[in-house]
């Protein structure tokens, strides 16, 4: 126990002599509440309310036994009494009307700056009562209490939205919800931007011209808690156009001002991202065309190949002759003119590639260039990238005059990159307006993704200041501390450099007795490794397998996940966006639990409602419109994975451990979004899920992500966001979850990256300095340049920084690597992260290749996460496993549901091994085989088909014993 918690559970002399009135028996009881509530402003209901070791530090201030404790009953007439005689002695009195009428005040002007969590502004109104010496009866008159300033706070916000927005922007906004199908409307303003085609970005450009034109309070936005902005939004998305049309005036209004207001950031981020797929989309489909007709030319023109095998045969057999003499008489000088005049009319690849491109933006492409420019607005923060914003001012100028041509001197000094100057320069040394206008989108594409160039009230293209920790430099102690670094950058690379020396001194003491790796000396691929020997399959496992058959023979996915919702209570999660729940809490389960079903199992709404009596189709979509969106599926899948957790036996399970692992499984949808993609290894369009799975198939995070996005910084949110009880301190992932900077940043965030490498024969190992060749003679082949621990050392400050902001949340992990692309490699903060990264990578390449029982620990992690997602197919079964909708909104909702739905069959299967392994006979049969690997994702004695029946009174025995 600290000095704080001392201090606040420390008995003064006053009261000592107040408690010692009392009967021994009873002595800690009073002196417990005493503190308490001198602490909290309430009595707590139960002694199990006070930690242990502070009822303990009571009972040696009384001179009590702690027996005693156990005797003390909170609930009886004896305590109610001592409570009295408490408040009268701290001179509290009891709240009359005008007191709660006061706090009730008080509650509702704070809870703009406290925000909309009841629970946190009940602790602020206790606060208040013990400062007033006022005392609260009961737990239920302070909820009430609370519930009423956050309707008050949340009607004044709203008359205060509503009265400083002019008559022009509240009959726009009427207008919105008259005809909300219209350009403008109310439904047009929800919808996602679309897929990347010209047609969406003219509609979303105009969209956002809507919303740009309304005079909107944004300062009143900004002074508020951001959970405001979230409850509300999520009550507007919630309700169809006709329910905001039934909202008095002030109310409707200011709920749809605070919905546009957080819409422009999302519209702006989705305008920028069709900016990007459609520039590097007519980038790549003029790159496909010109090679496709080079290779068509070379195919067609006949003898050049030919040709070309006479010439090198001739120059082979007189190497020492003259040209004249032995390639002319093969090939002719004509015709090796013909051939370079060919080649010089055609030009070089990326000139030929401009030229396609510049096409395909001329002629259909061009029309979004007038109103991207005036929605967007260009800013950045380094000069070196001013003369695109210079550039881009100009192409509107030029477009506004409608010129073609333009002189050279008008384009700002490095706005043409050198490779494109053939395409924008022409013969006359003119500028090509519609070449210059291409040549400066694509740069922008590339500035932006960086985040050298932000949008001005963009949300994931902000400012990136904003992306770390404001404070940073005051507060520079508590986040190093937070993330326990050292704050002397000397020390910390020592500490690393020492790490490295120790581990590549003991690979190559180790390698030539280390039959399972070898080194070669020539080649690419220098390291060899073998393969694992296939471990025998447990006698046991399958008869394990046909037990629970047996004793539980076609269980419902249903009722699993029915089961799991009774015994964990994650339906609490759930919470309706609207002002006031009216459906019976029965009912609202009921409808939940079917709901969850058919999202997670990929059915639909409608196909379960037509399987259910007396509930239609309407009803689940209300059900699932008001209470089902991502942050709520998010504290539902981490209630259930707490439970399993808590639930193991570690006789049959092990202890808690501390690893997960993470891949990503493809789903097949519909792809006129910008979610979905082209899948590069796997084929065909579709949306990712990342997955985090720990050891025993416990799912704790999960993900919807791009084909094309990095898992890298997949890997970290979920680590940093799981909110799971588990402590994660080694993470397993593929090839592709890696990358050098991800091993630094996974080091400065306070966890072991271990990956199983596809390319592990053609690794390198860093050195710590160039002498320390003569000291690896094992691992010469394998060894490269030295790390470069002075740019480490200058850079260390500005690496944490970037750290804490993931750390803290203040920036997506995403966010953060898209800074440190691969070819942005002037930033000196991404050298010192790669050189870090190359250290950290090398330590584990050394304990890898040291280490048979290391490499099968991360063989055997991914093979869990692997079995994980073998089984998405068997759950998500609905609709050929394709995620049957546009709305990003709708995709995350079937990715959270199809975890929740899993996590409770792992749950349920988890009950059920453990019930029958804690028999003594099955347990000893299992323990003879050794590592079981046992996999609570078996599901042959599941039924994810059939009726949808939700009987809340039917429950799972998992108590069936063997016959």
């Amino acid at each position: 126990m600290d000095f704080e918690d001392i201090s606040v559970w420390s008995l003064s002399f006053s009261d000592l002599e107040f408690v010692h009135g009392y009967r021994h028996q009873t002595r800690i009881g009073v002196a417990a509440q005493l503190l308490f509530f001198r602490c909290n402003g309430y009595f707590p209901s139960t002694l199990a309310e006070i930690a242990q070791d502070a009822l303990d530090y009571v009972c040696d201030q009384t001179g009590e036994p702690a027996a005693l404790a156990g005797s003390y009953k909170l609930a009886g007439d004896i305590a109610r009494r001592h409570r009295l005689q408490i408040l009268r002695f701290l001179g509290f009195r009891r709240a009359g009307e005008g007191e709660k009428a006061a706090l009730c005040e008080y509650l509702s002007e704070i809870a703009r700056s406290v925000g909309a969590n009841s629970a946190e502004l009940a602790e602020k109104g206790y606060a208040w009562a013990l400062q007033n010496k006022v005392f609260i009866p009961s737990r239920a008159i302070m909820e009430r209490l609370t519930r009423s300033a956050l309707h008050a706070f949340s009607e004044r916000l709203l008359d205060e939205i509503c009265g400083r927005m002019p008559v022009e922007t509240r009959l726009a906004l009427e207008a919105s919800l008259s005809d909300p199908r219209g350009q403008q409307g109310f439904l047009r303003l929800k919808e996602d931007v679309g897929a990347a085609t010209l047609d969406n970005v003219l509609d979303a450009a105009s969209r956002l011209e809507f919303v740009q034109s309304l005079v909107l309070p944004f300062e009143v936005v900004a002074s508020i808690h951001p959970s405001w902005i979230k409850i509300l939004v999520r009550r507007v998305e919630g309700e169809t156009a006709a329910e905001m049309r039934r909202h008095g005036e002030t109310k409707r209004l200011g709920l749809l001002a605070i919905y546009v207001m957080s819409r422009r950031a999302q519209l702006l981020d989705g305008l920028v991202d069709l900016l990007i797929e459609l520039v590097h989309r007519i980038g790549t489909k003029s790159r496909r065309k010109v090679v496709n007709r080079i290779a068509a030319d070379i195919e067609k023109v006949h003898g050049k190949e030919r040709l070309l095998v006479d010439i090198a045969t001739a120059a082979m057999e007189t190497p020492e002759g003259k040209v004249a003499d032995v390639i002319f008489p093969v090939a002719g000088a004509a015709r090796l003119k013909a051939i370079i005049e060919e080649h010089g009319a055609k030009g070089t690849l990326d000139t030929r590639i401009q030229t396609v491109m510049r096409g395909s933006y001329a002629n259909h492409y061009r029309r979004m260039l007038p109103p991207l420019l005036s929605v967007l607005e260009f800013r950045s923060n380094n000069e070196t990238w001013r003369p695109i914003l210079e550039a881009l001012s100009l192409v509107s100028r030029l477009n506004e005059d409608g010129r073609r041509f333009a002189p050279v001197a008008f384009a700002p000094e490095g706005s043409i990159p050198a490779k494109w100057r053939k395409t924008v320069i022409d013969e006359r040394g003119r500028l090509n307006v519609i070449s210059y206008e291409l040549c400066v989108l694509t740069q922008l594409r590339e500035r932006i993704r960086a985040k050298e160039i932000w949008i001005a009230g963009s949300d994931r293209y902000r400012n990136p200041d904003e992306d770390l920790p404001g404070d940073f430099a005051e507060q520079r102690d508590a986040y190093y501390s937070g993330l326990n670094l050292t704050r002397d950058a000397h020390s910390f690379v020592r500490s690393v450099r020492d790490q490295l020396e120790q581990e590549l001194l003991q690979l190559n003491a180790t390698l030539p007795s280390n039959d399972k790796v070898r080194l070669r000396w020539h080649g690419k691929n220098r390291i060899c490794i073998t393969p694992f020997e296939p471990l025998p399959e447990p006698k046991g496992l399958l008869a394990l397998k046909s037990e629970i058959n047996r004793r539980w023979p076609m269980t419902g996915l249903l009722d699993t996940l029915k089961e799991t919702a009774l015994e964990t209570g994650f339906l609490d999660a759930f919470e309706t966006s609207a002002s006031r729940e009216a459906l019976p809490q029965a009912v609202r389960d009921r409808r939940l639990l079917l709901c969850l079903y058919g999202l997670g199992t990929n059915a639909g709404l409608k196909r379960i409602a037509a399987g259910v009596p007396n509930i239609s189709y309407d009803e689940l979509k209300h059900v699932s419109r008001r209470y089902l969106d991502g942050p709520s599926l998010r504290a539902a899948c981490a209630r259930v994975a707490n439970a399993t957790l808590a639930v193991r036996n570690p006789l049959i399970w092990g202890e808690a451990g501390t690893a997960c692992a993470s891949d990503s499984t493809k789903f097949g949808a519909w792809d006129r979004n910008l979610m979905s993609e082209w899948h590069a290894r796997y084929g065909g369009r579709g949306v990712m899920i990342y997955w985090h799975v720990e050891r025993e198939s416990t799912c704790v995070y999960s993900r919807l992500k791009r084909c094309s996005s990095s898992e890298v910084a997949s890997m970290i949110e979920g680590v940093l966001r799981h909110c799971t009880d588990m402590e994660i301190q080694r993470h397993y992932v593929d090839s592709h979850g890696q990358s050098v900077v991800g091993f630094a940043f996974c080091y400065l965030l306070g966890f072991d990256l271990a990956p199983r490498l596809k390319a592990i024969a053609r690794q390198k190992l860093a050195i710590p300095f160039a002498d320390m060749r003569g000291k690896l003679p094992n691992l010469l082949p394998i060894l490269s340049k030295p790390i470069d621990w002075d740019e480490i050392e200058r850079q260390y400050d500005e690496m944490v920084k970037y750290a804490a902001a993931m750390q803290t949340g203040t920036a997506d992990p995403e966010a953060i690597l898209r800074r440190f692309a691969r070819s942005d490699v002037m930033h000196p903060t991404y050298k010192a992260l790669a050189e870090l990264g190359r250290a950290i990578k090398t330590i584990f390449l050394c304990r890898y290749l040291r280490s048979e029982d290391f490499r099968r620990e991360i063989h055997d992690g991914l093979n869990v996460v692997e079995n994980w997602n073998s089984t998405n197919s068997f759950v998500f079964f609905g609709k050929g496993g394709e995620i049957a909708s546009n709305r990003i909104a709708d995709q995350e909702l079937s990715a959270h549901a199809l975890h929740l739905l899993q996590a409770s069959m792992v749950y349920v299967n988890t009950r059920m091994l453990q019930s029958v392994l804690t028999e003594p006979a099955w347990f000893a049969r299992l323990s003879a085989d050794g590592d079981c690997r046992l996999s609570p994702t078996i599901h042959s004695h599941i039924n994810p088909y059939g009726r949808f029946d939700v009987d809340l009174d039917k429950r799972i025995d998992f108590e069936l014993m063997a016959a």
